[in-house]
């Protein structure tokens, strides 16, 4: 494998019923960033699907200098085969030094299927992504065999209780399945354009090709946190699944959303679709409240991005102190139904 032969940043702006997913637009932004960082001039988004054309100034407008439109019949539906035919298919054509999927649904099945066809790593749902020297330090005596502007990915490792950082230096290109929420959109330009790519590898049906027989869709009872623009989120210290009513008030009074720690979920208190940290989902409320948890790193990872963080907690040496902008030391139990009577009494003057 000749590596010089692969350049530029590429994503998979994954799409579904015709609507671009906030995935997609998530990884624009960071590919910007990476390819300023790697001097490349085009980020190139790979869009597949059915009459998905229109779906191209979206992209353009978060930043892609160029789509890569595969669009056939075949398409119309997420299936794994014709899929993972189109996109490996792409990379084999027009060789991305860097291609980023979203850790979806589809990313998860999709990414691995499609590095195994051109024979190269990925690094699955990760959190952190730079460009940089690999090995991180390099070995004394072998610093001509440190390898510079490589793609450094991190993730949650052991259940989340360390974090990796990982290379694909002699690969390429080096992919990697972002966890959906880390990364930042840009704001969007108006009236952009990108470079329009029609590109069709031809589909033939083989015995991996599956049928859809019926499309069920299911409205989620949960509130979906990575919405949400206040998030109200208790720990263990909250003490009971019973107790979690203190914060249903206070999410009531305030028009937020409740939202848990791992411990929470793990106790059987709380969905996991509500869970906050490296092993649940990623937020950037404009407001925070981090109610009886400790501040585990794992836990900080997933909310520190928030816009303001309001903590309560008893221990005045809990870490999650040191990344609030506001701590209360005390007991929840009094505070936060205090906390909700002067919000409630505040709305009611309005």
């Amino acid at each position: 494998m000749s590596l010089e032969e692969y350049k530029g940043v590429f994503i998979f702006a994954q799409q579904v019923d015709n609507e671009v997913s906030s995935i997609a637009l998530e990884l624009l932004g960071k590919a910007k960033d990476l390819a300023q960082d790697l001097d490349e001039k085009k980020v190139t988004a790979v869009l597949i699907g059915s009459e998905v054309g229109g779906l191209t100034d979206t992209l353009a407008a978060y930043g892609a200098d160029r789509v890569i439109v595969v669009d056939d019949p075949e398409l119309k539906d997420y299936r794994t085969e014709p899929y993972a035919h189109a996109l490996a298919s792409v990379v084999k054509e027009f060789k991305p030094e860097i291609l980023l999927i979203g850790a979806t649904a589809i990313g998860r099945d999709l990414g691995p299927r499609v590095s195994a066809r051109i024979h190269t790593g990925l690094t699955a749902d990760c959190t952190q992504l730079d460009i940089g020297d690999f090995p991180l330090v390099a070995v004394p005596g072998q610093e001509d065999k440190q390898k510079h502007k490589q793609l450094l990915m991190t993730r949650p490792a052991f259940g989340g209780n360390t974090i990796a950082t990982i290379a694909c230096p002699d690969f390429r290109p080096q992919m990697a399945t972002v966890r959906p929420g880390v990364m930042q959109k840009i704001v969007p330009i108006e009236g952009a354009k990108a470079e329009i790519v029609n590109y069709n590898p031809g589909f033939e049906k083989n015995s991996c090709y599956t049928e859809i027989l019926e499309v069920v869709k299911q409205v989620s009872q949960v509130a979906d946190i990575q919405d949400a623009k206040i998030l109200v989120s208790g720990g263990r210290g909250v003490g009971s699944a019973e107790n979690f009513a203190l914060l249903d008030e206070l999410a009531e009074a305030l028009h937020a959303t409740v939202s848990c720690s791992r411990a929470v979920v793990d106790s059987g208190w709380k969905p996991k679709d509500l869970q906050v940290g490296q092993t649940g989902k990623t937020v950037r409320p404009k407001v925070y409240f981090a109610i009886g948890i400790s501040g585990a790193i794992q836990h900080v990872a997933g909310m520190e991005e928030s816009d303001l963080i309001i903590a309560i907690n008893k221990d005045e040496n809990a870490p999650i102190f040191d990344v609030a902008d506001f701590g209360i030391v005390g007991d929840l139990n009094q505070i936060v139904p205090l906390l909700t009577r002067k919000i409630q009494a505040a709305a009611a003057q309005k």
